[in-house]
């Protein structure tokens, strides 16, 4: 391994730059991969696609690591086939449910024997709550909640982008002196990985260290939230921001989202307003969405909403200012007063069912 040593700092355009960038021969990306009862969950192959962009510009081999118990063949090799060049199992009763401390002496372990130079999380309840460990005993550096990440073609270095100062800039940090470059993402910024059947990698199973510690939290049971959990998920979502104006002009929106059977969502202007509360927030700092239709009534479009929204099959936006942000990420744009054009919608969108 060669090593030179340096920093930079790049921020909105510019660059404070102190010459002295580790150079590291190991070039294998991981993700950190999720499961729940033994299955593997979304936030997995959503990573693989961030990882596989990459590991291809890197010229690296992409590995996903899997912590569990009695991990199914079919459930590996379709890692594999989603992009995966390497998938490592480790397995263990005592890793059958996420616990921090048994997960941060596994995973740190692994790090210490194989050096990967990049390892990437969900910036999930796991995620959020067991890459900080790693990264204290890594002695590395950790960037949460990333919207861009990219390979830095002089030096390998993985850029992280995320917003700043809430949410106003957006930063690019770099972790140029220490590896692995660690990073996090959030859940539904990213379409899943496709798969390709005929794809090979390599599977290797591990057990668990003999002398795992068992923590002094227990895994007793599951509970989901009673909070509503269907904006998440839904398939169309009709999301309002400041321009609906008033709480009573909520009914507006919600009589459109009925008729399409969607969701509602809201920006954060009308959560903290009261309009709506929490569980219908889009944004950094309420739900990530990835709808196959989404609706923005009278959205400006502020970085922290799109970083909420933007990963939509299809995205339409009705704002009467032609310079909103929201237009920039659109597929179609409707320039007019909300109160005009939303019940043209509904009429148009209940013919269409009609004749349907």
């Amino acid at each position: 391994m060669t090593e030179k040593i340096g920093r930079e700092i790049q921020n909105h355009g510019k660059k404070i730059e102190c010459r002295n960038v580790v150079e590291t021969s190991a070039r294998d990306i991981w993700i950190l991969g999720e499961q729940s009862d033994g299955r593997i969950l979304p936030i997995t192959y959503e990573l693989m696609t961030r990882g596989r962009t990459l590991a291809d510009k890197r010229e690296a081999k992409l590995t996903v690591v899997m912590l569990g118990n009695a991990l199914k063949d079919a459930d590996l090799n379709e890692l594999i086939e989603r992009g995966a060049d390497r998938v490592l199992a480790v397995e263990s009763e005592g890793l059958a449910h996420f616990l921090p401390e048994p997960y941060t002496e596994c995973l740190t372990r692994l790090i210490d024997e194989r050096r990967p130079e990049i390892l990437l999380a969900g910036a999930t309840s796991t995620g959020r709550t067991l890459m900080p460990c790693i990264a204290i005993k890594a002695n590395t550096g950790l960037t949460a909640d990333c919207t861009l990440l990219d390979i830095e073609t002089t030096t390998g270095n993985l850029l992280q982008t995320r917003p700043a100062i809430g949410g106003n800039i957006l930063a690019t940090i770099k972790t140029p002196r220490h590896r692995p470059q660690m990073a996090t993402v959030r859940p539904r910024s990213t379409p899943q990985a496709p798969r390709y059947v005929n794809r090979t990698g390599e599977i290797i199973r591990l057990p668990a260290p003999p002398d795992l510690p068992s923590g002094r939290i227990k895994h007793v049971g599951f509970e989901a939230s009673s909070e509503d959990q269907g904006l998440a998920d839904a398939d169309v979502v009709v999301c309002v921001g400041r321009g609906i104006k008033r709480a009573e002009h909520i009914s507006l929106a919600r009589k459109l989202a009925d008729t399409l059977g969607a969701a509602l969502g809201a920006t954060r202007d009308v959560v903290d307003r009261g309009w709506l509360d929490y569980p219908h927030q889009v944004g950094l700092s309420g739900k990530t969405i990835a709808p196959r239709l989404y609706i923005g009534l009278g959205i400006s479009g502020t970085i922290q909403h799109i970083a909420g929204m933007q990963t939509a099959g299809t995205i339409i936006a009705v704002n009467r200012d032609p310079d909103a942000q929201i237009f920039r990420v659109a597929d179609i744009g409707i320039v007019g007063d909300l109160f005009e054009v939303v019940p043209v919608l509904i009429d148009i969108f209940k013919k269409g069912k009609a004749a349907s």
